[in-house]
């Protein structure tokens, strides 16, 4: 037999005829199944759980009245098309024999999280027995419940404070729209029924959409600033939970123009981006415009050769930003090595680098062969900085001096030209500009292939500015950077007058070489050499040039080309998503100038207030940046178009932390015998250097002071922080090192590993690059200090100092004495007393053996200079006055033995000379040494006083004549255990 309830089924094993005495079930009984209704519609109150539904749950069943199999035993709810009916609603039976029901949620429902439900439900009846065997089960009805709302939500404001501005004398049907929400789920208590100003006698009304207008014409001379609150009521007449503030400015008869505009700006170095006009805003007067164009330019004329030029040198900036080594430096610093720059006239430079004015004519600089000779082959990258014109040139945006005004140049001038050697054959190229175009004559061949010119016209070349270029040649192809930016040539064969690149190697940077037509020579024509050896240049270049490398091989990666110009100072725009439809903004490379476009607007007013200043170094170089605004409008009346003038002002950016430097770890004393310096290695002058870079801020602590701390409410503390240094000096002072005899040593290989330079001279040794704290130690300790052999002096100074972003912060100079430990051998024999005082005396010796005996403990400050003086002196001066008083006892003795000569001899008994003998330990330092010259002092006196006594009693001539002997031997240095002091 199987019976099926609630869906599932319950199989029984077949059971034959009860037995006599129990009870059969009529299996008949049961016949109908129960019966509901289709659909049923219910309504629930929000934070209520009894449904009311229509029609009422009554489920019906046509075996009624039998019992069990008439009677409803319950509901089943099932899942609806949301999908969440089993878990929020449950159905429960009321009466078993009428079949009513009640359908209520298992929790109190929120309109505001879902308004409406639907599931469905069945009805099951008792079946034919109290165990509810054989079951019915109606249709499935579905179920719509709508939760009603309840107002429990009051308005809320989209804003808690309000402003506009209008002009006088005028009636406006709107100057300001306030708006408040309401969370119910309702029509009825979610909309706004009205608004209402609740500060009396004001004259602006408010609709029932929040429309603010004025109900008389505005003064601006009787009332500037109007303040007045406005509330909101749901239709529920739920008030609003916080009242908001509406402010209307006034403006004066309208004027065309920018409002708003502070002319000075502060910015506190480490504050990031902050917007530069926070409340300027364009003011058209109603008339009615369809382009905008603002530009926004800051002059960063500190920084020289473009962005962070005054925090790294060039070099700094290159290993910065990773780039491949190698490079070849045409316009080194003059020196002895390089010398074909000295004729060249240099300007001072923010960034540490020298720059090379050029004239056209005299100024050239022909690079020796060796240098030209490391940079051969047709794959290399050209890296300079150049700007065009004389070297008192202007910038662009000052009047340009007769003969350099913009595009007047007229002759192509050369920049750099040269000759290189490719394994068999040599190839030539000149770089070259002329007008607003920038050329790169390059010839693979000059003795088989044709050449080839590489133009390109550039508004860089000729606007009298800083540029940065970087051409990277791996012919056929080639790249060129200008400020970090990617220009395509114009490629041409160039058929017409070409130099004459005989086949040897050469380079000139600032001309070319020509060939020599007489006495015939122009404006742009220079004759150098005697008359046998004529070189003629022309194409001569007239501007400023820094930072002219060259490096053979592989191009300079792009990234590393973006890095090598990336600004962290400049203008930007603070969230490109906030733009409106239309608006464009435009930066260029350098960030130093903002163009903004538009057609509304508010929305170029609101793109006007995010344009930012942002300046992302730690140590900010403080000073004046101009700022100017220059805004040009387009009208459909181009007659009556505004004409706006210019605005101008500036940025200051304020003085910034300044980081300490700290140089510690080190001295102020090194003393070491001189065969430790004679040595290969010479001596480490600063073994145990440590560097720190701290920054001090002020740190309120107003609690300590309350506690009774005693401390000032400001109180500096310093925080270490990570740091870069870019150069270290190592100085000896007095006079320089003397090369034959003298020298400063440095591991060459950790240079060469990190990249550093070093400049090693008898007068100094500098240490640059940029690179971190540890770096720099590590190069540092590495540091020795050789003597030739039979060199050592007295004493040597040297002073060590660090510096960073070029200079502008400097450490603390630590100064290391070097003291030069000799021995003394010579001072136990009376005779040299003087002149071992004397060598004692000296003013720079130090005192490092005495008498073969090493000191102790011979490192650094194990011995002060003075105090082994001192204790010296004391010493010898002290053994000097036991000498006298010897002396003197021996005269007495003698005296009072002249009238006892008579068996003075055989009966002579041995004289205790305990009071003259005087032991030194040079093995003891120099602090107890100074305790025992002071303990020996006292027990000579009390052995003087035993020995007047012993004088007293002793009235035998033999034993004064054996002490007169005894004495005399000890003065003449035979006793039989002499001791060195």
């Amino acid at each position: 037999l199987t019976l099926t309830r609630a869906g599932s089924s319950l199989i029984a094993p077949f059971v034959p005829a009860s037995p006599p005495g129990s009870v059969s079930v009529d299996c008949s009984a049961n016949k109908h199944k129960p019966w509901i209704e289709t659909e049923y519609q219910g309504i629930v109150m929000e934070n209520d759980n009894t449904v009311l539904l229509s029609p009422p749950l009554f489920a019906l069943d046509k075996d009624a009245p039998l019992h069990y199999a008439g009677e409803i035993c319950g509901f089943r709810v099932h899942n609806g098309p949301s999908g969440s009916g089993t878990v929020q609603f449950e159905a429960v039976v009321l009466d078993r024999s009428t079949g009513e029901g009640l359908v209520r949620s298992k929790e109190p429902l929120d309109c505001e999280s879902q308004r409406e439900h639907s599931f469905t439900i069945q009805a099951y009846d008792c079946g034919e027995g109290p165990d509810g065997a054989n079951s019915k089960k109606s249709h499935k009805a579905t179920v719509h419940v709508r939760v009603n709302d309840v107002n429990e939500f009051s308005p809320v404001f989209v804003e808690r404070r309000y402003e506009a501005s209008v002009p006088e004398g005028r009636l406006f049907d709107r100057i300001v729209r306030v708006e408040a929400l309401d969370a119910d789920c309702s029509p009825q208590y979610s909309q706004i029924c009205f608004y209402d100003i609740i500060t009396p006698n004001v004259p602006f009304a408010i609709d029932n959409d929040g429309n603010i207008k004025n109900t008389e014409p505005l003064d601006s001379k009787r009332q500037r600033v109007y303040t007045f609150w406005v509330t909101a009521f749901d239709c529920g007449k739920n008030r609003a939970q916080a009242d908001a503030q509406v402010v209307i400015t006034v403006k004066p008869s309208c004027k065309p123009g920018w409002n708003g505009w502070t002319k000075r700006v502060e910015y506190t170095p480490g504050s990031g981006s902050v917007p530069l006009f926070p409340s300027l805003h364009l003011e058209t007067c109603e008339e009615t415009v369809w382009n905008i164009q603002a530009t926004v330019e800051l002059q960063t004329g500190h920084i020289g050769k473009g962005c962070d030029r005054d925090s790294y040198s060039d070099r700094s900036v290159r290993r910065l930003c990773g780039a491949v080594r190698g490079e070849v430096d045409l316009l080194p610093p003059p020196s002895p090595a390089a010398n074909w720059t000295s004729s060249l006239p240099t300007l001072p430079s923010s960034d540490s680098s020298l720059v090379f004015s050029f004239n056209g004519s005299a100024h050239i600089a022909a690079v020796p062969n060796s240098v030209a000779a490391a940079v051969s082959g047709d794959h290399f990258t050209l890296q300079l900085w150049m700007r065009r014109g004389g070297a008192n040139v202007q910038p662009a945006s000052s009047a340009p001096t007769p003969g350099q005004s913009r595009g007047s140049h007229k002759e192509e001038e050369t920049i750099i030209c040269s000759t290189v050697r490719n394994e068999d054959s040599f190839s030539h190229y000149s770089l070259s500009v002329h007008g607003c175009r920038l050329s790169l004559f390059y010839w693979p061949d000059v003795s088989a292939t044709r050449p080839v010119k590489f133009l390109w016209k550039l508004e860089q070349v000729c606007d009298s500015e800083w540029h940065h270029l970087s051409l990277s040649v791996q012919f056929p192809s080639v790249t060129l950077y200008v400020d970090g930016v990617t220009f395509d040539p114009a490629l041409i064969h160039d058929n017409g007058a070409i130099p004459n690149p005989a086949p040897r190697q050469r380079m000139v940077i600032g001309a070319c070489w020509g060939e020599s037509r007489g006495a015939h020579s122009d404006a742009n024509t220079t004759e150098t050499g005697s008359s046998d050896t004529l070189t003629v240049y022309v194409g001569g270049y007239r501007g400023l040039l820094s930072g002219v490398t060259v490096r053979p091989g592989s191009v300079e990666p792009h990234s590393v080309v973006e890095c090598l110009y990336a600004c962290r100072e400049g203008l930007d725009f603070g969230d490109l998503e906030t733009l409106g439809s239309g608006m464009k903004v435009h930066v260029n490379p350098s960030q130093s100038v903002l163009v903004l476009e538009g057609d509304d607007i508010e929305s170029f007013n609101r793109a006007v207030q995010q344009v930012t200043y942002r300046n992302s170094l730690r140590f900010a170089t403080p000073g004046v940046r101009p700022l100017k605004l220059t805004t040009s409008l387009r009208c459909f009346s181009e007659e009556s178009c505004l004409s706006l003038k210019q605005l101008e002002g500036y940025l200051v950016v304020l003085q910034p932390d300044a980081p300490q430097i700290s140089l510690s770890g080190v001295g102020p004393h090194l003393a070491r015998p001189p065969p430790e310096f004679e040595g290969p290695r010479g001596v480490p002058l600063f073994p145990e250097l440590r560097i720190v870079c701290s920054l001090s801020h002020a740190v309120n602590t107003a609690a300590q002071v309350m506690e009774g701390g005693g401390e000032s409410p400001d109180t500096l503390m310093s925080d270490a922080v990570a740091h870069t240094l870019d150069g270290c000096e190592v100085q000896p002072l007095g006079e320089e090192l003397n090369p034959e005899r003298e020298e400063l040593l440095v591991d060459m290989d950790v240079l060469r590993e990190r990249g550093l330079e070093i400049i090693n001279t008898t007068a100094y040794i500098a240490i640059t690059g940029a690179e971190s704290i540890s770096v720099y130690e590590d190069v540092l300790r590495s540091v020795r200090y050789r003597l030739a052999k039979g060199s050592a002096r007295f004493e040597r100074r040297f002073r060590l100092s660090c510096s960073e972003m070029n200079g502008r912060y400097t450490s603390n100079e630590l100064t290391l004495e070097v003291n030069f430990l000799h021995s003394l051998d010579s001072l136990y024999h009376p005779s040299h007393l003087l002149a071992s005082q004397q060598q004692f005396l000296h003013p720079s010796q130090h005192s490092g053996e005495l008498s073969g005996h090493s000191m102790p403990n011979p490192h650094r400050n194990s011995v002060v200079p003075g105090a082994a003086t001192v204790i010296i002196m004391v010493c010898v001066g002290f053994l000097v006055v036991m000498v006298i008083l010897g002396v003197f006892r021996i005269r007495s003795i003698h005296r009072r033995s002249e009238g006892e000569i008579g068996g003075a001899k055989e009966g002579s008994s041995q004289w205790d000379d305990s009071a003259l003998t005087i032991i030194v330990n040079p093995m003891e330092s120099f602090e107890s040494r100074m305790g025992i010259a002071a303990d020996t002092e006292g027990e000579g006196e009390e052995e003087e006083e035993e020995d007047e006594e012993e004088e007293e009693a002793t009235d035998s001539p033999d034993d004064a004549a054996g002490d007169d002997q005894r004495i005399i031997a000890k003065k003449d240095g035979r006793d039989a255990n002499p001791r060195r002091y």
